[in-house]
């Protein structure tokens, strides 16, 4: 997954097993062996929940540490960045053409065509 900080291989394992569990189930034709799939995938499920939760609380203590070290500028600078281009509203208008085919980038230029 891009841009889950906390995504390790142990959180990869589980949601893999849970997959399978989960074809599983939606494979199976007799009654069975589908009542056998859904239990096994339920009790997975509830496994990567856990395994995800405290993925993340490990991810978030790793953070808050380097956070109290001084030179962790970087970090949170980087932190307001991919939190900024996440609320990033994409409608807004970046660049129009004129009249004359003329590509205006500015906000004041844009602002003074529409």
């Amino acid at each position: 997954m891009k841009g889950a900080w906390w995504w390790n291989k142990e959180v990869k394992e589980k949601v893999n097993e849970q997959k399978e569990a989960y074809t599983a189930f939606i494979n199976s034709a007799m009654i069975e062996e589908k009542e056998i799939g859904r239990v096994r995938y339920k009790a997975a499920k509830k496994i990567v929940k856990k395994v995800v939760v405290v993925a993340k609380s490990i991810a978030c203590d790793r953070l808050y540490q380097k956070l109290k070290i001084k030179e962790s500028v970087k970090v949170v600078f980087k932190l307001v960045r991919v939190r900024e281009r996440r609320t990033r509203n994409l409608d807004v208008v970046r660049c129009i053409k004129d009249e004359n085919d003329k590509v205006l980038s500015k906000d004041a230029e844009i602002k003074e065509r529409w």
